[in-house]
C-alpha cells in the first residue's frame, strides 16, 4: 500500500457512510488549496478527472 492510500483508507472509515454534494467536496477542495497552494495542481488534476469522468474519448 501506498502512503497516500492510507488517506483514501482512513476517509472511506471515517466518513464512508456518508452522503455529500459535489457543492460540497468542491469547497473542502477549495479550503485545501487555499491551506496547501503547493497541492493546487494534483487538486486541479483530481477535479478535472472527476468532473469529465462520463466524457467519451
Amino acid at each position: 500500500m501506498y502512503f497516500t492510500d492510507r488517506g483514501v483508507e482512513e476517509l472511506e472509515a471515517r466518513r464512508g457512510d456518508e452522503d455529500v454534494t459535489l457543492g460540497w467536496l468542491a469547497e473542502q477542495l477549495r479550503i485545501y488549496v487555499d491551506l496547501h497552494p503547493d497541492d493546487e495542481a494534483a487538486v486541479e488534476r483530481l477535479a478535472t478527472w472527476l468532473a469529465r469522468l462520463d466524457d467519451e474519448d
